[in-house]
Parts: C-alpha cells; structure tokens; sequence
C-alpha cells in the first residue's frame, strides 16, 4: 500500500518557515492594513448617521433610479434604528478595504493572463484552488502571520475574493474584437495606448462584474472574519448563533443584507452604460462624480485625525498615555462572546478593576495559534484557558492565580441526556451514567490526537489499552441489536475525546448504531433538551455552560460528572514573570516582581488576552 503523503507537514513547515523569515514583511503589510481599515471605518463614522444617509441617499439618485434611492436611505434608516450602525460601518470599512486591496492586485494580474498564455496556464489552476477550498482553512494561516483582529480577516477575504477580478479582467480583455485590435495597431498603437484606449474601456462591462463579485464575496466573508478577532456587524451574527438568539441574529442578518444589496447595485449601476438621452448621469459624469467624492473622502478621512480625534490612552481624556496600549487599542483578545470563559473574563475585569482592558471576541482555534506563534517566538500573551486541553500537554503553561475567584471554583464535565432516555434505552442510559475518567486518562487521547492519529482510532487504542475501565463501565450490560443513538457534542479537544470514546464503546461493545454530531454549545443543549439528541458528555457545570443549564435544567436529565476537577482561568506561558491577576492592574494587590511591574507587564504583552471561541464557557 503506498504510505500516505505528508502534506499537512508539508505546509505546516512552509507556513512555519514564511512566519519566521518574513515577519518583517508580514508586520508591514499588517500596519498597512490596518491603518486603512481603521481610515475608513473612521471615515464612514465621522458624520452623523443621518448625515451619512442623506449623502449615500444623494449618491444612490445620481447613479440609480429611484427605486434605489429609497431602498438606500430606507435600508440604512433601519440599520440605524435597529442600532447596528457601529458595527455596520466597521464592516463596510473592513469589504471596502478587501476589494481594493483585490481591485488593485488582481486587475494587473487579469491583464497579465490576457497577455501571456503562460501566465495564464499557471495562475488559472492556482484560482481554482482558492475559490473551492473552504473559506474556514483560510483563518488558521492568517492568523499565524497576522495574529488576531481585523488584518487576518482582510487578508482571508482576499484570498477568497480576488478570484472573480482576475478571471474577468482576463477575459473581457480576450472578447475585444481582433478587428478592433488590428485598427488600433494600423493607426500605430502602442501598447499601452491599446490597452488604455482600446481593451479596457471596451472590457470595462465585464470587470466590473468581476469587481462587483469580489465586493459580495468580501462581504460573505465578515461572519468567518469574526471568528479571528475581525470587529462588524459578522461578529453580531456569530454571537447571536452560539447563544441562540434568534431575533438578535436575524436583525444583524438584516443589516448584512442590505448592505450587500446597496453595493452590489452600486456596482452594477456605477459604470453601467446609458443610452443617449435617457440617463440622468452620462459615463463621463459619473467619473467626474466618482473623483470628486474619492477626493471628498480622502479630505474628509485625513480630517478625522485633527478634528474630534481623541488620542488619549484607551480614549479616556485624563489617562495615562501608554505606547504599547495604544498600539493594540487596549484590547483583550478571548473567544466567542456567548462563552462561559468570556462572561468569567468579563467579571474579573471589572473585580480586579482592568478598566485599561477590552475583550475582543475570537474563536479556539485562532487562540491556539497565536499561543503558538508567541510560545515559537518567546513572547510575552495572556490566554483564556481550560483543563483538560491538549496545549497543556504541549507547552509549559500556568495559571494566574485568581483570589478574588472570579473564574470560581473547579467545574466538572458532565453528561446530559435527554427526558425518556432511561425508559427507551436502559443499556445506554446506565452506561452513560457509569462512564467516569480522569484529565490523565483523557490527555493520552488529546495527544494522540493533536500527534496525527485520527479521533475514532485514538478512541480504539485508547479502549483497548484500558480495557478493565471499558469492562467496568459495561459490566452486566447486554449489548443491543443495532439500536440508533444519537450523540452531540462543542468541537472542544476534551469534547472530541470523549464523544469519539463513547461511540466507539457503545458501537462495539454494546451494539448501538451512533451517530454524533458536532455543534456549538447552544445548539447541544437545545438538541437534548428537544430530544432530537439522545446525549452529550460535553456540558461544563456549575459556570462555564449555567446559562444553558438555567434554562434547560427542567427538560433533560444531568447524569453526573464524567470528569471532575476541571478548572478555567487567565493562562500564560511559564517563563512569563507573573503569577496573579492582580499583576494586570494599574495599583495590583500583589506586587509584581521588580523585572515585571505592573506597568511594564502590561505594556510587555499589550493589554491582551487571547481567549477560545465563543461557545466556550470559560
């Protein structure tokens, strides 16, 4: 059999040799970025709302019709009273700033594929591949290069958007008539005069419906951005999701829709061509409109950093000035907001009076690889953490002690199930309720894992290997003769461990028919609650999941801790000098050691801290 391939090694030491020696490179582009991110959020959010309405109103009459007009001033009336109008110009900063960034390097590339066959041959299969591999692949890389906040979510963007510029530039440059083409060389064209004169005013149509799908596909990529840090209306959206709300989520929806709808028809309309007579802005007009509003905004955008512009540390008027919190905004980088760990977070925030500190949402995932990254470079970073994971198996971490308790006491795992399980399926039932390990004994499975072995083969060795525990959890049990068992389960380590060990114990040796699925944590709980899911041995009690608890308690049954002793809190890499959250305050209870004060801890890890995702209790 021919051994498998080791791609993931591959690119892991591509990616591993890009971060080391392009990090200058990659610390540039990230200012860049950023800065013009921040210019135009900064610039939509300097009038008024209502300001801003009249202006994209009058816009939107100049370039459409009516219809769109009202649409325009209506849509954005909406999003202002429904109050996601922060938000929404965050995101729109964010898509502006990815197709430009796709406009400017992917128009030159399109003409260098209508130009040379060779270029086309290589960079047409290279576009493929980036317009169906999952946009969520993306993430993990940019957050290595980029770390966590908007930049990353601009770069996945790109990647994912520019596509459709190139291909349409290429071709509306290949449909200009050959006839053309020969009359512009017969009157002694350059090439340039050809390409300026001739190609592109006659392909403009066609790029400009490539254009308009880099906007839209920027702006599909805001919720995905939310998920490594990146701030808008995609980050409502996902916390709506994982705490499930519904109404909150449709809401936020309804602003991402009408933002897509206005700058697709924008778009469409802005370069659209008019027949003589009938078009209330000739094309001429149009650019002349066009400049005049780039100017209008390049004016307006460089004004707001003379007029109105607080530039006091975290934009408190008296406070200290400080160069490092500056530079990250004074933020505090966790996970998803609907996580238990976030709400703790939140609370010790304001127990230990970190009044410098904002927590900014992000996902596990990108977590673990800014962790990562900064463990490589021997960084100083703060993380929201959690026992048993896999990262402490991997890195030499600790916890910062919390007196003041405001991540509370150690929590359990427990299982939950569904009302009647007891009734429809004893065997089961009394199997879940027996099934009880320990952080060690899941740790072997969480390093297999994180090594390569697959979750289901992991689960085998592992039950194979602690046979006398899989024997004493199934004594006297009768297996069943096929029977259907659902199970759900949060996309934790500690979760896949477990869940892959259940189902493959109530597989083989007792006869079931498993199906698990994998959700956030509200839907895992709603799913039991329901009954549409038979189990889960993922809830996290007393802290990290009581809100699910409180509202669910009376509709499943809790069949106990399958593992106890867990504990949640404020992580740090062990060659870090601190040892308590009172280190992070301006006027600590514990002083720090003279080589890491207060301040200049603060200062050494930016006033950040980098938490899971939102889902997460912690």
């Amino acid at each position: 059999m021919i051994p498998k391939l080791p791609i993931a090694e591959w690119i892991q030491a591509i990616v591993d040799w890009m971060g080391i020696h392009l990090a200058g490179l990659f610390n540039v582009i990230s200012s860049i970025i950023e800065a013009v991110v921040g210019f135009f959020s900064g610039l939509f959010m300097l009038p008024h709302p209502l300001v801003f309405i009249v202006i994209i109103g009058i816009i939107a009459f100049m370039i459409g019709r009516v219809q769109l007009t009202l649409f325009t001033v209506i849509g954005f009336l909406l999003i202002d009273n429904l109050g996601y109008w922060s938000e929404t110009m965050n995101t729109l900063g964010l898509v502006i700033t990815s197709a430009l960034v796709s406009i400017v390097i992917g128009i030159p590339i399109g003409i260098w594929c209508a130009y040379s066959k060779s270029a086309s041959r290589i960079i047409t299969p290279l576009l493929d591949f980036m317009q169906t591999m999952p946009a969520f692949v993306y993430l993990l890389p940019a957050v290595t290069f980029f770390s966590l906040g908007v930049v990353p979510g601009v770069i996945a963007s790109v990647i994912f958007a520019i596509p459709p510029t190139i291909r349409m530039t290429n071709l509306g440059i290949m449909q200009v008539s050959g006839e053309l083409i020969e009359a512009s060389d017969a009157f002694g064209s350059t090439s340039a005069q050809k390409l300026f004169k001739v190609q592109l005013p006659l392909a403009l149509p066609t790029l400009m419906a490539g254009i308009n799908q880099t906007i839209m596909l920027s702006l599909s990529m805001v919720v995905i951005a939310s998920m490594i840090g990146a701030e808008g209306i995609g980050a409502v959206v996902y916390r709506a999701v994982t705490q499930l709300q519904i109404g909150k989520g449709f809401e936020a929806g309804l602003a991402v829709v009408v933002l897509a709808i206005v700058l697709d028809r924008f778009t469409q309309n802005l370069f659209k061509p008019t027949q003589k007579g009938k078009g209330r802005v000739s094309s001429k007009q149009k650019v002349w409109i066009t400049s005049a509003v780039t100017a209008v905004i390049l004016i307006a955008g460089a004004s707001q950093y003379f007029v109105g512009t607080d530039h006091s540390a975290s934009g408190k008027g008296n406070a200290a000035a400080n160069p490092v919190g500056e530079e990250v905004g004074y933020k505090i980088i966790g996970i998803d907001a609907g996580a238990g760990i976030m709400k703790s977070t939140a609370k010790a925030i304001q127990d230990y009076n970190l009044s410098d500190w904002k927590l900014v949402e992000g996902s596990g995932a990108a977590m673990t690889a800014t962790l990562d990254k900064a463990i490589k470079a021997k960084k100083p970073i703060i993380i929201t953490g959690w026992t048993p994971h896999w990262m402490f198996n991997k890195y030499d971490l600790k916890y910062l002690e919390d007196p003041k308790k405001s991540y509370g006491e150690a929590e359990g795992i427990h299982t939950i199930a569904r009302k009647g399980l007891q009734q429809d399926a004893p065997i089961a039932y009394e199997f879940l309720k027996r099934f009880k390990w320990t952080p060690e004994d899941m740790g072997e499975m969480m390093v297999a894992i994180q090594a390569g072995t697959s979750p289901e083969q992991a689960a085998k060795d592992w039950a194979e290997k602690h046979a006398d525990k899989v024997q004493k959890w199934t004594k006297g049990l009768q297996p069943v003769n096929g029977d259907t068992f659902k199970l759900s389960y949060v996309a934790w380590d500690s979760e896949i461990a477990s869940t892959n060990l259940l189902s493959y114990i109530l597989e083989n040796k007792l006869g079931y028919k498993v199906t698990a699925l994998q959700v956030e944590a509200g839907p895992m709980w709603t799913g039991v609650a329901s009954g549409d899911v038979d189990a889960s041995p993922a809830a996290w009690l007393p802290l990290t999941h009581a809100d699910y608890w409180a509202k669910y308690k009376d509709k499943l049954d809790d069949l106990g801790a399958n593992m106890s002793g867990v504990k949640t809190g404020l992580v740090v890499p062990a060659y870090m000098d601190v040892k308590s959250i009172t280190n992070l305050q301006d006027n600590g209870a514990e002083a720090a050691p003279a080589s890491a004060s207060t301040e200049d801890f603060g200062k050494e890890v930016g006033y950040r801290i980098v938490g899971t995702g939102p889902g997460a209790g912690h």
